[in-house]
């Protein structure tokens, strides 16, 4: 939602990594030419290629696999477990979604200069198709793994570190009330797309120059007039800033929804980040739930803290239609991720390995470590270099829940069909 914007990276201040290229210079085997000298000048130096290290790298993993169940593959999620109803037909649907980006012209421009020159278009929507067709025809998670491990070849992230650790974070999409016209109480907006952003000059204007250091600029602000909604709280405007996409209950009963427009042309600032600088709060075990917490309780702080993230999103209404990722697909819950689409291949198939948080009794969150099967559907402006992937949680204050406090470090694979 292309946003798609991290929660926990919001509250932890996550490090970006900087891309990493995957190219091979072909440098002729001559000797270079003598440059021109002069008396009293020194030789030109010859310049050298820098080494560039691609993104992913293929790995072998053994057949054998002594506890299946904590082994890469076992996703016992699309048949159900614990009670709970699997998910196939979800994971089926975004599958399918992939499929159809990559028939698009987008995607054959995507992968005419992927950095890693074996993961093509053709043999990622192959990899699709055949793994489809081991999702419906496979009648356990042990069966699934066993012929992914068969037929399938690993490409893994390098990672932050070169070494394969991956920080993840969620984002979900939350679901707010909002008036389309401005009250008394409903006094907070969320814009549109101006029509001629893309004239804008740069460097475009700040977050305090587009709403003011309390987003209550009003009639003064360079966006009057391109009001979409308006909202109670701030917070919650805020909020959909860094999600990139909401669902919406009007206060005159109905529903609409709302996606991903647009953007100004600045970096990613944690807010979490900069309370801990501030010493307004510590960073460690600093989640999404306890900075609601803060900012709640002190209200004032939001004038302090929110312009800090210069960035300013816009949005166009969506009308109800799902939230939807930089590839123009809708995203599905659990089975999506974004990550930095400038090194990972848009639409793949990927496998992930973390801890995340799921339901427990008593209405508390229990930390499991899953494999999960899921496709590269989405991007954001958090979401940068090799190490980082944001797992999509669904919609609404349980998926917010979890998102909130998922983190930690994991692992990132794409699965490709031997060739």
């Amino acid at each position: 939602m292309r946003k798609t914007l991290a929660l926990l990276s919001l509250s932890l201040g996550i490090a970006l990594v900087n891309p990493l290229w995957s190219a091979v210079a072909q440098v002729p085997n001559l000797l270079p030419l003598p440059a021109p000298t002069a008396p009293d000048l020194p030789p030109l130096p010859i310049p050298t290629i820098p080494e560039v290290t691609p993104p992913l790298k293929p790995i072998t993993i053994g057949s054998n696999c002594t506890l299946r169940q904590s082994c890469l593959g076992w996703d016992d999620q699309i048949w159900g477990q614990r009670g709970k109803a699997g998910d196939r037909n979800a994971l089926l649907t975004s599958i399918d979604n992939s499929l159809l980006y990559l028939t698009k012209g987008e995607a054959i421009a995507a992968y005419q200069n992927y950095p890693v020159k074996e993961i093509t278009l053709d043999r990622v929507r192959r990899s699709l198709l055949r793994f489809r067709q081991l999702v419906v025809s496979s009648k356990s998670a042990a069966q699934l793994q066993a012929a992914v491990r068969r037929e399938f070849v690993l490409y893994q992230s390098v990672g932050n570190d070169g070494k394969g650790t991956v920080k993840f974070t969620a984002y979900y999409e939350p679901v707010y009330t909002a008036s389309r016209v401005r009250t008394a109480i409903y006094k907070y907006p969320l814009y549109r797309l101006p029509p001629d952003f893309s004239q804008w000059p740069k460097p475009h204007p700040k977050r305090i120059d587009l709403e003011g250091k309390d987003g209550l600029k009003g009639n003064k602000s360079k966006l009057r007039g391109l009001e979409l909604l308006w909202f109670r709280d701030r917070l919650d405007a805020y909020m959909v800033h860094i999600q990139g996409s909401a669902q919406i209950k009007l206060t005159n009963g109905k529903t609409t929804s709302i996606g991903y427009a647009g953007g100004t042309d600045y970096p990613w600032t944690s807010i979490g980040k900069e309370l801990a600088k501030d010493g307004k709060l510590p960073l460690e075990g600093l989640t999404m739930p306890r900075l609601i917490s803060y900012f709640r309780g002190k209200p004032q702080e939001l004038s302090n803290y929110l312009p800090r993230w210069e960035r300013f999103i816009f949005f166009q209404e969506t009308s109800g239609r799902p939230a939807t990722g930089s590839i123009h697909v809708p995203v599905t819950a659990e089975r999506s991720i974004a990550t930095d689409k400038s090194l990972m291949p848009p639409g793949a198939l990927a496998l992930i390995y973390n801890s995340f948080p799921y339901p427990a009794s008593g209405g508390k969150l229990e930390r499991r470590t899953v494999s999960r099967f899921v496709l590269d559907q989405d991007t954001g402006s958090a979401i940068k270099g090799p190490g980082r992937v944001d797992y999509f949680m669904g919609s609404g204050k349980l998926a917010g829940d979890r998102a909130g406090v998922t983190g930690g470090n994991g692992s990132l694979y794409y699965l490709l069909l031997k060739e």
